[in-house]
């Protein structure tokens, strides 16, 4: 039986994939989460094969949980959903220690077919993620102003080509304001771009957002 943990801020997604997974013989949805800090206390209590993880949770960011997972249980296999398509953030993704990467509009079978590679120790990624990795781990790469930022400034900067505002981008990930301001500021620094219009064309440019 693949024991399975569901992270999403959303009650009724988490509904509908847990039926989903359960409609397969084999699999079992033991816990689920809201926030990061819920799955930290869910994967505490109980041992899990696979956790399935949203990459937009309140709290902090997916990159700094599985941070947080990899060292305190080393071996927890990752499966990360999202809304964002590849381009935004699957590679991060893989590097910061998932074992796979799915958008939300993934149909049912590639993800049971996810769910039993990377519960088996595999890794799944699809043909141009995969070509995407190699790049990334190729030495005479060179890496892309947006790939030097930490995983919150890239964060903050694609809520920017959301068109959220600063006091928007602080409620949303509960942080201050001011430390907003500064990741934006940082943003700008890093990149060489002066404003939030040359961050929206930036993105558009490296096909960051749709």
């Amino acid at each position: 039986m693949i024991k399975i943990l569901i992270a999403d801020d959303h009650r009724i997604f988490r509904r509908g994939l847990k039926q989903t997974i359960e409609d397969t013989p084999g699999m079992a949805v033991i816990s689920e989460a809201g926030t990061s800090q819920e799955v930290l206390a869910r994967v505490a209590e109980k041992k899990h094969d696979v956790l399935i993880i949203d990459i937009s949770m309140p709290g902090p960011t997916v990159f700094e949980l599985m941070k947080r997972l990899k060292s305190d249980y080393p071996g927890q296999k990752v499966l990360v959903l999202s809304v964002h398509s590849e381009d935004q953030y699957a590679v991060r993704a893989m590097k910061a220690g998932a074992s796979g990467y799915l958008t939300k509009d993934t149909d049912e079978d590639e993800l049971i077919e996810a769910i039993k590679k990377v519960a088996a120790g595999g890794k799944y990624v699809s043909p141009c993620l995969a070509e995407k990795l190699a790049a990334a781990l190729d030495p005479d790469y060179e890496k892309p102003p947006h790939e030097l930022l930490s995983e919150r400034e890239y964060q903050v900067m694609l809520m920017i080509t959301a068109g959220k505002s600063v006091s928007e981008i602080a409620r949303d990930i509960n942080l201050s304001v001011s430390t907003i301001s500064t990741y934006r500021f940082r943003i700008l620094e890093k990149t060489g771009l002066k404003n939030n219009a040359e961050i929206v064309h930036y993105a558009l440019t490296h096909q960051l957002i749709d």
